[in-house]
C-alpha cells in the first residue's frame, strides 16, 4: 500500500506541474518617437543602429589619460559600489532559497534518554525506568499545484536581474559624478591660470600707474584703483583655490581614498566636448539600467499576484516519518525496531473575512504603481535626452558669440591702456576695460565647463554604454 502511495504522488504531480494561477507578464509599452526632436550639435551624427551604442569605456571619448586612470580606480574602491555589489550577492543566493522550496524538505532529530514514571499517576501503576533511543527521520514536501513556489522563483530571479542593473546604475552614476567633479576641478585650473595672468598684468599696470604718479602725470586715486583691482584680483585666485580643493576632496572619496592622502594634479580646462553617437530613442529602453531596474519590478509585481490568487486554492503537503526506536542500545537498530507514517494534508482556508481578496487587489494595485514607474522612467530618460542635446547645441553656439565678446574685450583692453599711456583717458577707463575682459575670459571657460558637464550628462541619459543584454540569467 505505501509503495502504490509514494509512485502515486510523483505522477499526481507531474499531471498538474503546468498548472498556475495568476497573470502572463508582458512588457508594458512605452510612448516613442523614431527620432530625437532635439538635432543634436554641428558636427554629429544621429548613428544607425547598427553603430548607435557608446563602447567600452564611455569616458575615453573624451581623450583624457589622467580621467581615464580615475575612473578606472572608481569600481574596485568605492564604498558605495561595495554595498551595490553585496546587495547583488544577496539577490542571487535568494535565487537558491526559492528554488529550494520546490524540493522536499529532510530532517532528523536523534534522541537517547533514560526517563522515570511517577508512581503517583492517576493509573496507579507503579512508577518505573526505561531508556529510550530514537532515530527519527521527517519528510515534507509542499507540492505547488497552483504555481506559489515557481512564481517565487521567478521573482527573486528578476529581482536578481534588478540587482544587477542597479549595481550598473549606482556604477554609471559615481563615474559620471567623477568625470563632472574632475572636468569641475579642470575648469578652475583654467580659471586660475585667468586669474594669474591677470593678476600680472594688474601688477604692471599699477607700477605704470605708480611711474605716472611718481611724475606728476596721475593722481593718487587712480594708483589707489589700480591697487584695488589687484588685490580684488588676487581674492578672486584664492576662492577658485578653495573651491579646487574640494572637487579634488570629492574626488578622492569616489575613488575610495581619504581626501588628504590624494592629490589632483592642476591642468587647465582645454578642447570641445567630443562628439557623442547618440542613437535612436527606440534604443534608449535598452540602454539605461534604471529603466531596465524599473522594468524588472514590473515583473516581480506580476508574479506577486500570482502568488496572491493562489491563496485561493487548497495547499497539499506530503509528510513521511519514519526510523528506528528501541528501549536498549542493542536492539536500536534492528528491523522490529522501525516505525514509520506516510499520508498528505490538504489545507484550503474557508472563510477569512476577504483577507485573500484584499491581498490580490494591494499586489494588482502594486503592479499599477510599478507600471506607471516604469513608464514615468522611461519618459524622464528621453527628456534628459533631449535636454543635454538642447544644452549642448545652445552651449556650442553661445560659446562661438563669447569667443567672439573676449577678442573684443582684449582689443578694448589694449586700446585703453594706450590711451591712458598717452594721457588721452583717466584709469577708470582702463579699469573698465579690464573688468569687462576677465569676466569675458572666465565666461569663456565657464561655457567649456558647461559644455563638458553636458556631455557627460548626456552619456549617463544614454545609459553610459550598457545594454539590457548584459543583465544576468537565472
Amino acid at each position: 500500500m505505501i509503495r502504490r502511495f509514494l509512485w502515486f504522488v510523483p505522477g499526481i504531480v507531474l499531471l498538474l506541474a503546468g498548472c498556475s494561477v495568476g497573470p502572463k507578464y508582458a512588457k508594458p509599452t512605452v510612448p516613442s518617437a523614431p527620432l530625437y526632436t532635439e538635432p543634436p550639435p554641428a558636427g554629429w551624427k544621429n548613428a544607425q543602429p547598427a553603430d548607435g551604442e557608446i563602447k567600452g569605456n564611455w569616458w575615453e571619448l573624451f581623450g583624457d589619460p589622467q580621467l581615464n586612470t580615475l575612473e578606472e580606480q572608481v569600481a574596485p574602491a568605492n564604498q558605495s559600489l561595495k554595498i551595490a555589489e553585496a546587495n547583488f550577492r544577496q539577490a542571487r543566493a535568494q535565487i537558491q532559497v526559492a528554488r529550494s522550496r520546490l524540493f522536499p524538505t529532510v530532517g532528523t532529530a536523534p534522541n537517547i534518554s533514560h526517563n522515570r514514571t511517577s508512581s503517583r499517576n492517576p493509573t496507579g501503576i507503579p512508577g518505573r525506568e526505561y531508556a529510550l533511543f530514537d532515530l527519527p527521520v521527517d519528510v515534507s514536501w509542499d507540492i505547488d499545484f497552483w504555481g506559489r513556489i515557481r512564481r517565487g522563483i521567478t521573482s527573486a530571479t528578476e529581482q536578481y536581474q534588478a540587482s544587477a542593473a542597479d549595481l550598473e546604475n549606482i556604477k554609471l552614476q559615481l563615474q559620471a559624478e567623477l568625470a563632472a567633479d574632475y572636468f569641475e576641478a579642470r575648469s578652475l585650473d583654467a580659471q586660475k591660470r585667468i586669474l594669474d595672468d591677470t593678476v600680472v598684468a594688474y601688477q604692471k599696470a599699477l607700477d605704470l600707474t605708480r611711474n605716472r604718479y611718481n611724475g606728476g602725470v596721475a593722481s593718487r586715486v587712480e594708483v589707489a584703483q589700480a591697487q584695488t583691482q589687484l588685490n580684488q584680483t588676487e581674492a578672486q585666485a584664492m576662492d577658485v583655490n578653495a573651491a579646487r580643493a574640494q572637487f579634488q576632496h570629492a574626488i578622492a572619496v569616489l575613488i575610495g581614498k581619504t581626501p588628504e592622502s590624494y592629490t589632483l594634479p592642476p591642468m587647465p580646462l582645454q578642447g570641445p566636448p567630443p562628439a557623442i553617437p547618440v542613437g535612436l530613442p527606440s534604443q534608449l529602453l535598452e540602454r539605461r539600467p534604471d529603466i531596465a531596474i524599473a522594468e524588472r519590478q514590473v515583473a516581480i509585481a506580476n508574479e506577486q499576484i500570482g502568488i496572491a490568487q493562489s491563496a485561493f486554492f487548497p495547499d497539499l503537503v506530503v509528510t513521511a516519518t519514519g526510523g528506528f526506536s528501541a528501549g536498549s542500545m542493542v536492539n536500536w537498530f534492528t528491523w522490529p525496531s522501525r516505525f514509520w507514517s506516510v499520508g498528505p494534508t490538504l489545507a484550503e482556508t474557508i472563510f477569512d473575512a476577504g483577507r485573500r481578496r484584499a491581498q490580490v487587489q494591494i499586489t494588482q494595485a502594486a503592479y499599477d504603481a510599478t507600471t506607471a514607474n516604469y513608464r514615468q522612467t522611461s519618459l524622464v530618460a528621453l527628456q534628459e535626452v533631449e535636454d543635454n542635446l538642447s544644452s549642448l547645441r545652445i552651449l556650442e553656439e553661445e560659446a562661438a558669440k563669447q569667443h567672439e565678446a573676449t577678442a573684443a574685450a582684449e582689443d578694448s583692453l589694449q586700446l585703453s591702456l594706450n590711451r591712458y599711456k598717452g594721457g588721452l583717458v583717466t584709469y577708470l577707463e582702463v579699469i573698465t576695460a579690464q573688468s569687462i575682459a576677465l569676466t569675458n575670459e572666465r565666461t569663456e571657460v565657464d561655457l567649456l565647463r558647461r559644455r563638458m558637464a553636458a556631455s557627460v550628462q548626456l552619456i549617463k541619459a544614454l545609459g553610459g554604454g550598457w545594454n539590457v543584454n548584459q543583465l544576468p540569467t537565472s
